[in-house]
């Protein structure tokens, strides 16, 4: 394509679309359905633009045109509770249930790199002089030590706020700057490294099955989102690397949205492990009780995903913003 034969064919058309769209009076019926036409070719240009002589300047110029047209074309829409049912029952699930084939063998090699940590600090004494002193090691791992009073050594409700904040404060990281990979790995070691920690001192105490009994009730659903975070954040640092058959622009477009709609999603999620974390896990019920409620909540996350997700995701549901929210490409030629 000759750029500049290019833009002087079509210029013209331009100059009026953005003459139409400045005007403060209210259109008439004739130059509404001009609008209307000159949006349609504009974005038809700015696609084939874009593929086939992309120049910075003009594609800038051209993408705020065709958003503040397709703006007056549209109008503005309001959220509504339609989308929030959407998201919640269709969105959100098959986000998650699409992303299974990265976050399940996250979750699988994380757990193995955790317990293999633990069983290494477990077996070394040397190893546990690194993490402290013997004292402090006792103050950590005796009955009514500080890992059993952790969860009882602040109010329920601000223990569990704190607690959610800062586990969405995490997958929202691994979400949003997954594409540079680095932060999702880093984040992910550091969540593995603090439980080894824990199976492998409370293990060398002989205490395993109170360090169990403590971390499973809200440990199940807490982990399983951060999980979810990690493994879609490592698969849209790998879109950048092989987009598939979608221009890499596009494919990234497409899964940055899904993956900040998820961010949404976890936040939820997370929210209920907190809960539990805050009211169940220093509750006085018996050990089973408290697992068997982290249990719970664990199958109902994954029947949530599995099921409606599933379901969304055959009926063709991405999780990305409905078809109509987004930028108006055409078909191009490879």
């Amino acid at each position: 394509m000759d750029l500049d034969v290019f833009v002087s064919a079509h210029r013209a058309e331009w100059d009026r679309l953005d003459a139409l769209l400045r005007r403060r009076r209210r259109l008439t019926g004739a130059e509404a359905d001009e609008l209307v036409a000159l949006y349609q070719r504009t974005a038809t240009h700015l696609s084939l633009i874009q593929s086939s002589a992309p120049d910075p300047q003009l594609t800038g110029r051209l993408s705020q045109l065709v958003a503040r047209a397709r703006s007056a074309v549209t109008g503005t829409r309001r959220a509504s509770w339609r989308d929030v049912t959407r998201f919640l029952l269709h969105g959100f699930p098959a986000a998650v249930y699409r992303a299974r084939h990265w976050w399940v063998p996250t979750a699988l090699v994380s757990t193995v790199v955790a317990v293999l940590l633990g069983w290494w600090i477990a077996a070394h004494p040397e190893v546990q002089s690194t993490i402290g002193a013997p004292g402090e090691l006792r103050n950590l791992t005796r009955p009514g030590g500080e890992y059993e009073t952790y969860y009882s050594s602040h109010p329920a409700a601000a223990f569990a706020a704190q607690v959610w904040t800062n586990n969405a404060e995490a997958a929202a990281i691994c979400l949003v700057l997954g594409v540079f990979l680095l932060p999702v790995l880093w984040i992910l070691f550091e969540n593995m490294l603090n439980l080894a920690v824990g199976i492998g001192l409370m293990s060398s105490a002989g205490r395993l099955d109170t360090f169990v009994g403590l971390i499973l009730p809200h440990g199940l659903l807490e982990l399983t989102a951060v999980f979810v975070a990690a493994g879609t954040g490592l698969r849209l640092g790998w879109t950048l690397v092989d987009p598939g058959p979608r221009p890499r622009r596009t494919a990234l477009a497409e899964e940055g949205r899904a993956a900040v709609g998820m961010a949404i999603g976890l936040a939820l999620v997370l929210f209920v492990s907190g809960a539990i974390e805050g009211f169940v896990t220093p509750s006085g019920l018996p050990t089973w009780a408290r697992i068997g409620i982290g249990v719970a909540a664990e199958l109902l996350f994954l029947a949530y995903v599995y099921v409606l997700g599933g379901r969304a995701a055959r009926g063709g549901e991405t999780g990305d913003v409905e078809a109509a929210e987004r930028s108006a490409t055409v078909p191009t030629a490879a």
